[in-house]
């Protein structure tokens, strides 16, 4: 099996992460993009040239079967092994185990010694507290102190406590990450469309319990006649001319109820399994809907992560969430490519497209109600949901008016009271991550290379170097390499983020951004920078370059930004 680029370059950073890093790294790929081709090679290579033992930690019975097929795929000679009461196998003494965590993290030592630690769905590790992933890891450890932990998930970051990779955690880098919008624009995974539901709902009297909506409160709220009557008349009408559909509900109750009224108000059968759901009759369920028998197909919490089902070409959201991570995971059931599916509908009537953004830029918020300003929202006409930044609806070219700049905001602002006036703030930096940039209007316009600065707990800033311009962007991005490196300047921005993400550049200590009232856009204007490191193959390094003066601009101007 060849892997994508981008699954051969996360595969190398693991490997890069692993040599020069003591800690834990985390690799971030989109739901449907491939993460177990990326495990299945990490295994092979981790089994056979360094002669090692694997461990694949897993928390539903579907991603070790798809895992393990995987794995004979790619690797037909590496023994591997399944661990889970649920398939009722114990197996011990392989190269590989591919463990349930429910059944093995009381059972490390009954392993032995293990080498590596694979967690697939890594979002779920509990951030604190003696969970089972974190018991197994420490059991795991205490039979061989050397053992090193990866993790993969499509979503790094939890409902509440921010992104997964902090120094606390078990996971403590993102050494790769590729992006939804990035593989739909190169054609592997499913364009999306998003619809808000014409049944409008109000969250503002639901109260929030560790961070999520009151489960109880959300289904007296979804489930009214009303609301159910007219969400299933609007999933059958836009659904006419479409394969599958997967509803999300907001509990065991309503989720009844949607199926009924499908069935005694539009004559369609609608499937419905939840926690309660016998093993044999969910299955059941399961394979008449992925073989297209069933069209319709209504859940609780159970079909998030781990389900599979390529042809679903319409997701119901008939619940909202405050959980950025949730929501993604509902959305990503319809990732993925499938012969003659053109895209998949995203049917939205719990507001979460508002509430968290678009999914290729999900916002995450450090209160309790996600307040201020809306990351995305509808247009009048066609009730499309798109990113806030739209003047023109993409669906129907409904031209919004201009933006209402007079809002009152919930911390004293810092932008300058008359237009054109500039306000500069310095900001540590925590992080510095590096990507190759695609535009999105326009793929075929030179790449960019997108630097990204954390600043505090969940802030971050960005600018754009233009290896692949010529003129004036080319020669800003020369100056603005040569303040960091002692590297020859890269032809190109591939070349750029690779030698970045080794090691190349000086660590930026803090930047300074500058706002001009009036204006969208925060611009990183200067920066303090440390020590450029030597060069990577061990010489001496270049002569040094005088770096540029203070205040110097390297990103490109509001006009240029790709995006």
């Amino acid at each position: 099996m060849n892997l994508r680029t981008y699954q051969s370059e996360a595969v190398a950073a693991v490997y890069e992460h692993l040599r020069t890093r003591d800690d834990n790294p985390c690799v971030v790929i989109p739901t449907g993009g491939g993460k177990t081709p990326v495990i299945a090679t990490i295994c092979r290579d981790a089994v056979g040239p360094w002669n090692g033992r694997v461990v694949i930690l897993a928390h539903v019975k579907e991603l070790l079967e798809q895992a393990a097929d995987k794995l004979r795929h790619i690797a037909p000679d590496v023994p591997v092994g399944i661990y889970s009461a649920g398939l009722k196998r114990k197996d011990l003494g392989y190269a590989v185990t591919i463990a349930g965590i429910q059944s093995i993290y009381q059972r490390a030592c009954d392993l032995g010694p293990v080498d590596l630690l694979i967690v697939d769905e890594a979002h779920l590790i509990p951030p604190d507290g003696e969970g089972m992933y974190r018991q197994f890891i420490a059991d795991a450890k205490v039979v061989n102190p050397l053992a090193r932990v990866v993790g993969l998930t499509a979503t790094p970051f939890r409902m509440k406590s921010g992104p997964i990779c902090e120094p606390g955690n078990i996971l403590n880098h993102v050494c790769f990450e590729v992006g939804v919008r990035e593989l739909i624009v190169k054609g592997f995974l499913s364009p999306l469309r998003t619809k808000a539901g014409l049944q409008k709902v109000s969250t503002d009297d639901l109260h929030v319990r560790a961070g999520e909506f009151v489960a109880s409160e959300v289904e007296d709220l979804m489930d009214k006649d009303a609301l159910v009557e007219g969400a299933c008349a609007e999933i059958v009408e836009h659904t006419k001319d479409r394969s599958a559909t997967l509803i999300f509900s907001s509990g065991i109750r309503h989720g009844q109820h949607i199926v009924e009224v499908l069935k005694s108000r539009h004559g369609v059968e609608c499937g419905f399994v939840s926690g309660d759901t016998p093993a044999g009759v969910r299955s059941a369920i399961l394979d008449r809907f992925r073989s297209g028998a069933l069209k319709y197909l209504c859940n609780v919490n159970v079909l998030t992560t781990g389900f599979d089902a390529p042809h679903i070409d319409c997701v119901a959201l008939v619940r909202p969430t405050m959980s950025p991570g949730l929501y993604y995971q509902m959305v990503g059931r319809g990732f993925r490519l499938h012969q003659g599916k053109a895209d998949c509908l995203v049917l939205d009537f719990g507001g979460n497209v508002l509430r968290h953004g678009p999914v290729d830029a999900i916002r995450l918020t450090t209160d309790d109600r996600g307040e201020g300003e809306a990351p995305a929202k509808e247009c009048p006409n066609c009730h499309a949901l798109i990113a806030a930044g739209y003047q023109t609806c993409p669906e129907c070219g409904h031209q919004f008016p201009e933006p209402n700049r007079q809002k009152h905001e919930a911390q004293a602002s810092t932008e300058g009271i008359l237009s054109g006036q500039t306000n500069r703030e310095e900001h540590h930096v925590s992080e510095t991550t590096y990507h190759v940039h695609m535009k999105r209007s326009d793929p075929a316009a030179p790449l960019t290379m997108r630097v990204e600065y954390r600043a505090g707990f969940n802030r971050y800033f960005r600018e754009w170097v233009c290896f692949d311009h010529t003129g004036y962007a080319r020669t800003k991005a020369e100056a603005w390499w040569r303040a960091r490196s002692v590297e020859p300047v890269p032809d190109g921005t591939e070349e750029a983020v690779e030698l970045a993400r080794a090691g190349a550049l000086a660590p930026a200590l803090s930047i300074t951004v500058e706002k001009k009232a009036g204006e969208q856009f925060e611009r990183v204007v200067a920066h303090r920078l440390g020590e450029k490191p030597p060069r990577l193959d061990g010489d001496e390094g270049l002569p040094e370059y005088v770096p540029a003066p203070a205040g110097t601009t390297y990103g490109i101007p509001d006009d240029e930004i790709p995006f």
